[in-house]
């Protein structure tokens, strides 16, 4: 896999994450609600229930997240925990085309660990920076193709946007009980979820890819937090994405300078030559 594909993959993993803001809720009030009466709500009222989910924003700050799953012909997993509060941060570890590579994001800017035997290439550096502000074009397709899949806030809202959300029951994911839901949406619908600036790219990718409908299936637990988000596009993109831990406090920092390689320079000096 090349290393722009591959941090296309982990920008999406981080930045998709991020929204995780609006699905946690650990309040003490919320604990004593916690009973046969949750499930019971998310089987009968299943509108009502996912604007919860979705209203129930920012109660908390941190979340660990698996994911797996198949995209532009690779095969991924990671598993990574997300710092989601006034200054969003990520660290990964993402695993690809039989590699494995660690990467921190702060912001838009993400931080590649270079493998050593790669590092007298980059001077040495354990680290490459790319600034998605300014590198989104070469991320490529991939980056926005996949930005959606892995959000569970744009897929819960992805199921409040269909006339009807099938609730196939309550199923038990990791020890934890939930209430599945399911919908298939036509390509265009999904779409609206997406932010304008991403959905022109978005639409052209999957639509040469012959993706027509986007099937999305969402678990959430007694918090009205997703468990669990199931992303399938045709034979485009099929992701899974597991979430826990949510409100466990994470340290993040973006890594010594002196251990740094900017790779918009890298790429600058070889536009001229240098």
């Amino acid at each position: 896999m090349s290393l722009r594909n591959k941090t296309a993959l982990l920008a999406v993993a981080s930045l998709s994450a991020l929204a995780l803001g609006a699905c946690g809720s650990d309040s003490a009030t919320e604990e004593g609600s916690r009973d046969q009466g949750v499930l019971a709500a998310l089987v009968a009222d299943a509108k009502g229930s996912l604007a919860r989910v979705v209203d129930s924003a920012t109660k908390a700050q941190s979340v660990s997240m698996k994911m797996s799953g198949k995209g532009d012909g690779e095969t991924f997993q990671g598993e990574g925990v997300l710092d989601y509060g006034k200054d969003p941060k990520a660290e990964f570890t993402m695993q690809a085309g039989g590699e494995t590579t660690k990467m921190l994001l702060l912001g838009p800017v993400i931080y590649i660990e270079v493998p050593e035997a790669e590092r007298a290439e980059m001077d040495g550096k354990r680290w490459m920076k790319m600034d998605l502000t300014a590198a989104g074009d070469q991320a490529g397709a991939s980056f926005t193709k996949q930005l959606d899949d892995i959000d569970p806030v744009k897929q819960v809202k992805t199921l409040l946007a269909a006339e009807s959300v099938t609730v196939v029951g309550e199923e038990t994911i990791d020890g934890v009980k939930t209430v599945h839901y399911t919908v298939t949406n036509p390509l265009a619908t999904h779409l609206e979820q997406l932010d304008a600036d991403l959905r022109a790219a978005t639409e052209k990718e999957l639509t040469k890819a012959g993706v027509k409908e986007v099937k999305t299936d969402v678990w959430i637990d007694e918090k009205y937090q997703p468990r669990r988000v199931h992303v399938v596009m045709g034979t485009a993109t099929d992701v899974t994405v597991d979430y826990t831990d949510y409100g466990k406090p994470v340290t993040i920092e973006a890594p010594p300078a002196a251990e740094v390689f900017d790779f918009a320079e890298m790429l600058e000096g070889l536009k001229t030559g240098g």
